[in-house]
C-alpha cells in the first residue's frame, strides 16, 4: 500500500527503537526478502497517511475473493475507494487473496451483482 517514493537508506536518518524480541522475529518472518526495517517503514507510512487523510488504497477488486455483509462498528475506510464508512452504516467485509479481511463500501465492487444490505 506504500505510496511514498523509495529513498536511498543513505539519505535516511538513523533512529533507534526498542522492540520485543518476539515482535522483531515476527517482523522478520513477515518481511521476507524486503527486510524487517523496510516493513516497519511501510507500516509507519501507512499509519501516518491514514491518520493524516492522505491514505490512498492500493487494492483492486481482483484481490477480493469473497465478501460478506456487515455493519460498521466504528469509522472505517473502504480499501478500494478510500470512501469513509460511518458507524452503523452497512458495509462489506472482503476476504483478500492473502487471507485478510478488509472493509469495503457496499458499492465498491464493480461486479454486476450487488448485495442488498439491511440497515
Amino acid at each position: 500500500m506504500r505510496t511514498i517514493p523509495k529513498i536511498a537508506t543513505t539519505d535516511m536518518e538513523v533512529t533507534s527503537i526498542r522492540l520485543e524480541r518476539d515482535l522483531k522475529e515476527k517482523l522478520k518472518e513477515l518481511s521476507g526478502n524486503q527486510g524487517y526495517q523496510a516493513l516497519i517503514r511501510d507500516i509507519l507510512w501507512n499509519y501516518v497517511q491514514h491518520k493524516c487523510g492522505d491514505y490512498r488504497p492500493d487494492f483492486s477488486p481482483s484481490e477480493i475473493r469473497a465478501s460478506i455483509p456487515a455493519t460498521a462498528q466504528q469509522e472505517e475506510r473502504c480499501v478500494l475507494t478510500g470512501k469513509f464508512i460511518q458507524p452503523n452504516e452497512p458495509m462489506l467485509l472482503g476476504l483478500t487473496v492473502s487471507g485478510d479481511m478488509v472493509p469495503l463500501s457496499p458499492d465498491s465492487l464493480s461486479s454486476g451483482v450487488r448485495l442488498k444490505l439491511a440497515r
